[in-house]
């Protein structure tokens, strides 16, 4: 069985890891948990949630042309943004990481303050925000993202630095750079980094260059072809990841004119490989939430994902999911142990709400494998 391979795989590995350095970014939000109100019976928690985003959209739908009053009862305030949370997900998983992206000015925000203290921190400007309301089958995130604007090439480097950004690149062995639909300026970033950083870096064929779109449906199908090339310009410097959730995969494959009809598993092996091929990159992950697949070189993988019907949090599970992979890419996992530590990071999560070290995660294994 997969689970118990990867769990000796673990055991011979985790002696030997060498505790790389990842350079993560460039995001940052403030999420805001809340619970959408459907019946309230006294203050505070005496409520009853609308259980499902259908429930919502159906209440929404009945006040066209009158009007509705959805209250919105918060859970918790708390590090959000695909980078910062996989980066947290990372420093868990062992990882020491540099984050550079939109924490906070003059001072970090609160909620990155675990975040600054465990790791190497560059904050660009302000955190965006997140409202994310959490259903039993779906989240709705409504973001308020006008500082991420700020997020340029230019304001990296003035704020790190070009020497000091050449010798943290440098120095990873993961560099990853997500949530391209939010923040504008991403292919502009890239770009520039490809063209005036990567070819001065030393060689390193086993560096990882991990990207992540974020839901890039409000984005042009031309702006998403066009960042997509400039990912694959940084495979001539590494081995080239794009990440992609269930949606993801599908507006991604739209513009190849790949055909993805399901989350069977035959269906996403053939369309990983179809869009490793078309991109001509190391390897293409497509993760729904009840399985992941991925395409490399050397052939597909696929494993089924430990699901819940009843998660403690959803918000971040695909990041978590991310950091997993390339936690597994780091220690030389081959790729169906990747895919196993990238659905069991994101099991643990969704159940806890913590991010896993590898020994939860050994844990977990075990466990699963009973």
């Amino acid at each position: 069985m997969f689970r118990s391979r990867t769990l000796q795989l673990l055991a011979q590995r985790l002696p030997h890891d060498p505790a790389p350095r990842a350079f993560v970014g460039l995001d940052g939000f403030v999420d805001t948990i809340v619970a959408a109100v459907d019946q309230r019976r006294g203050q505070g928690e005496d409520f009853t949630p609308i259980p499902t985003l259908a429930a919502l959209g159906r209440r929404i739908s009945a006040a066209a042309g009158q009007s509705t009053n959805i209250e919105l009862y918060p859970r918790l305030d708390k590090l959000g943004g695909n980078g910062p949370i996989m980066a947290n997900a990372l420093l868990a998983a062992g990882v020491a990481v540099t984050y550079a992206g939109a924490l906070g000015t003059p001072e970090v925000h609160p909620v990155f303050a675990e975040l600054a203290r465990r790791g190497r921190v560059h904050s660009l400007c302000a955190p965006a925000h997140t409202t994310a309301l959490e259903f039993s089958d779906g989240k709705l995130m409504l973001g308020v993202m006008r500082s991420l604007d700020e997020v340029t090439f230019d304001r990296l480097k003035k704020k790190i630095g070009p020497d000091r950004l050449r010798s943290e690149l440098a120095d990873a062995a993961l560099v990853a750079l997500v949530n391209w639909t939010m923040v504008p300026n991403m292919s502009a970033i890239l770009a520039g980094l490809a063209d005036e950083f990567l070819p001065l870096l030393p060689a390193n064929p086993k560096r990882v260059f991990f990207f992540d779109l974020a839901d890039p449906e409000k984005r042009t199908r031309e702006d998403l072809a066009a960042v997509l090339k400039i990912m694959a310009r940084w495979q001539r410097f590494g081995r080239v990841v794009l990440g992609l959730n269930f949606k993801e995969a599908v507006q991604v494959a739209q513009v190849f004119q790949i055909a993805l009809a399901s989350e069977a598993e035959a269906d996403l092996r053939r369309a990983a490989e179809a869009l490793r091929a078309q991109l001509e990159v190391e390897c293409v992950v497509i993760h729904p939430r009840h399985s992941a697949a991925c395409a490399t070189p050397d052939g597909t993988s696929w494993v089924p994902g430990p699901y819940t019907e009843s998660p403690l949090i959803t918000t971040g599970a695909g990041d978590h999911f991310n950091a997993g992979f390339a936690r597994g890419l780091l220690l030389g996992l081959p790729p169906e142990a990747c895919l196993t530590l990238g659905v069991c990071t994101s099991g643990h999560y969704v159940r806890t709400a913590q991010s896993p070290s590898l020994q939860d995660l050994e844990t977990f294994l075990a466990k699963w494998c009973d």
